[in-house]
């Protein structure tokens, strides 16, 4: 079995790298980035056309954006370079600039924390950089370019350091939209889309697991049929939508005045009581819970009635009634043990759910969680963002494809994995 595993963390890598290349190519060839966003911005708040000379004014007056600006804009986003070159310096394969200043030879330039550095040309073509102070080589630390700017034609020499940095080193960039790094931002959601994701899903798990036993050992009665038609039209409703109905009609208004309309929590939590704090959280928990976990009902709860209704016709069954077992014996530890195996296949897929979020049910109750944030940065074009998502989406669902092969060997001792 160990075996077994460990060739799936294998095949998991390729798979991983072949879902980020898709996500990072569509992504970075979708029109509308943050390079077009900022020149949308630049023309709209400051009066800016682009025309296809830099001058000083274009024909109605306004003042037009240089193209050495737009090139410049260009390659402090990255969009300088081929797509493949922007991959692999997002995976850390390949160096990315940092720290890139303008120069002009044998001037002295300020780069930052009172270093001042001079750019001379060799006589063999190239560039060495020193300290003004020291008079030190930075050759080695920093790197001087005479690169042409994009299409203009126009050269710019300039320094910059490089560095391996990506998510292979742990490193997602900073957001355009939200201006601080992105691990930060992830970390400040994922605890509170977790929170209620966990408890639904243990609810779910508690609540139809136990549902589908007495449905199976009740089939056909009056609380099958009610309990079936009630799970069935609770499956047909969108989880946004009953999040929407339960507002108005216990968040306050014309109705009832029973629950919070969003939100994590009261404007006091901070001056509350451990106690106080955990029902005041479980208090704004509730709405949101049920919305989540309304339409994992139905699905639960059938595939449990009917994974024990399928064991409980088995021969095996019937030769332990046949010997005299107790009937709750043979149901609960007999039948169940076989009954539950459709319901751990699916767990992995269900952990990845409730860790990702849910963009619906987080904008229905205002709750910045990781749904939401990765929701509006697709609108926005907040690459970092986006990309970083895709890297956790898609590890969480391979190491929750794993989860449930590992449970699935745990329940049934038939499986042998090789």
């Amino acid at each position: 079995m160990l075996q077994y595993f460990i060739r799936r963390l294998l095949f998991a890598v390729p798979t991983f790298f072949g879902c980020t290349i898709i996500v990072f190519f569509i992504v970075n060839l979708a029109p509308g980035g943050p390079y077009e966003q900022q020149v949308q911005a630049l023309k709209a708040g400051s009066g800016f056309g682009i025309g296809s000379e830099s001058s000083a004014a274009s024909k109605d007056g306004a003042a037009t954006i240089p193209p050495t600006a737009l090139a410049e804009l260009k390659r402090y986003y990255g969009f300088d370079k081929p797509v493949y070159v922007r991959y692999l310096i997002w995976l850390g394969l390949w160096p990315r600039e940092t720290d890139s200043y303008n120069v002009k030879l044998g001037e002295p330039r300020n780069v930052g924390q009172g270093q001042y550095v001079i750019v001379e040309r060799n006589a063999n073509g190239s560039y060495s950089i020193i300290d003004k102070d020291s008079k030190q080589s930075l050759t080695g630390v920093w790197t001087a370019e005479n690169s042409v700017l994009d299409s203009t034609g126009i050269t710019q020499l300039r320094v910059f350091k490089t560095e391996y940095a990506g998510i292979l080193t742990g490193h997602f960039g900073n957001s355009y939209e939200y201006r601080e790094p992105v691990i930060d931002l992830i970390a400040s959601r994922i605890p509170i889309s977790l929170q209620f994701g966990v408890i639904g899903l243990v609810l779910s798990y508690v609540i139809c697991v136990y549902l589908g036993i007495q449905k199976a050992l009740r089939h056909g009665s009056t609380f099958d049929l009610i309990s079936s038609s009630s799970i069935l039209i609770s499956y047909s409703i969108p989880g946004w939508a009953l999040g929407l109905l339960l507002l108005v009609l216990l968040g306050g208004g014309s109705f009832f005045d029973v629950f919070p309309l969003g939100g994590l929590q009261s404007r006091e939590y901070e001056t509350l009581s451990l106690g106080e704090k955990i029902l005041d959280r479980a208090h704004h928990f509730v709405l949101p819970v049920i919305a989540s976990t309304i339409q994992s009902f139905a699905t639960l709860t059938l595939l449990m009635k009917n994974s024990l209704l399928e064991n409980l016709s088995q021969d095996y069954i019937r030769t332990a009634f046949a010997k005299g077992l107790k009937e709750k014996r043979i149901i609960w530890l007999h039948a169940m043990r076989n009954s539950v195996i459709p319901i751990a296949a699916n767990i992995g897929h269900i952990i990845g759910i409730a860790f990702v979020g849910s963009f619906f049910i987080e904008t229905t109750f205002n709750i910045e969680g990781i749904g939401k944030l990765s929701y509006y940065a697709i609108l926005s074009r907040d690459y970092t963002v986006v990309f970083a998502f895709t890297v956790i989406g898609v590890m969480v669902n391979l190491f929750g494809a794993i989860i449930s092969d590992f449970v699935l060997a745990m329940i049934d001792p038939r499986i042998r994995f090789r």
